[in-house]
């Protein structure tokens, strides 16, 4: 696996993000020696945590959030994850600094991986036109509308941008975004 010793990535996510598409994805990249912080919108966060869920719809942990992103500057990570879950992503397409976060990773080519429904926040950032990417079938309408090209496969990676469909994905969306955070 790729060494991600000293790189920081930011893990953005908020109320309703699907609790294994959080927490596989953030091992990986631990595993490799990156540092991680849960960041969220004030919309997003409970008593200082995140509300994860199975399915969709069960909630089931909470995962304590290390700032909001409102507070934190993408010059202080080196990559960006985006778990899925239908309402995380929904809730942090309606916040301003959330978007602004993303747009800049995106702009300024830096790796980000997103994985589900993750990429309708990069659809709302205005990040996604000229892009190839793949999602969950039901936001690729979406996703076309906004420009992108969308594939049906289980990873796809499009220069600094590595997207997969579902949980059922998740090895290799790991493989993948652990290879793009370490530069390669």
């Amino acid at each position: 696996m790729a060494e991600l010793t000293g790189k920081r990535i930011a893990v953005l996510a908020a109320k309703g993000v699907e609790q294994v598409e959080l927490e596989e994805p953030r091992k990986a990249v631990e595993a490799a020696g990156a540092t991680t912080h849960l960041l969220s919108v004030p919309d997003g966060v409970e008593d200082g945590a995140v509300q994860a869920v199975e399915g969709d719809i069960h909630p089931s942990t909470t995962f304590p959030v290390d700032a909001l992103v409102s507070d934190v500057s993408p010059d202080d990570y080196d990559g960006l994850l985006l778990p899925g879950g239908a309402v995380n992503p929904d809730t942090l397409r309606q916040d301003d600094d959330a978007l602004a976060f993303v747009k800049a990773f995106m702009d300024a080519g830096k790796p980000v991986a997103a994985i589900c429904h993750a990429p309708w926040t990069l659809l709302e950032a205005g990040t996604l036109s000229g892009r190839t990417l793949t999602s969950y079938p039901s936001i690729r309408g979406d996703l076309r509308r906004g420009g992108a090209t969308v594939v049906d496969q289980e990873v796809c990676v499009d220069g600094n941008l590595v997207t997969s469909r579902d949980p059922g994905d998740i090895p290799a969306f790991n493989e993948a975004a652990v290879r793009l955070f370490a530069g390669g």
